[in-house]
């Protein structure tokens, strides 16, 4: 589970990626201008639902905002893509390699 300082990371890594500033952040929040910026110096506590209208701006999903390494998503998203499509015996073969 992540702390209030992981999610306040993770929303200033996603709103960079977006390529936001905080304040048309805010605003597209419908928040004051300075909203964003007062919830990255930790503030306050952002409600789920602020969290998740935070991910949508930014184009993201919440299965890459909560995921492990953020850094690591697209990538290893990708690989499970690609994982996904093999048949059972590639699949065997794979993990086999790995032990």
């Amino acid at each position: 589970m992540m702390n209030l300082d992981e999610i306040i990371i993770r929303i200033k890594q996603i709103r960079d990626k977006a390529n936001l500033s905080a304040r048309e952040l805010s605003l597209m929040l419908g928040k004051n201008p300075s909203y964003i910026t007062k919830l990255e110096d930790r503030e306050f506590n952002p409600p789920m639902q602020i969290i998740l209208e935070i991910i949508e701006c930014c184009n993201s999903t919440t299965e890459e905002f909560f995921y492990h390494n953020i850094l690591a998503y697209e990538k290893d998203k990708k690989l499970l893509d690609y994982f996904n499509k093999l048949n059972d015996k590639q699949k065997e073969a794979i993990l086999n390699l790995f032990n």
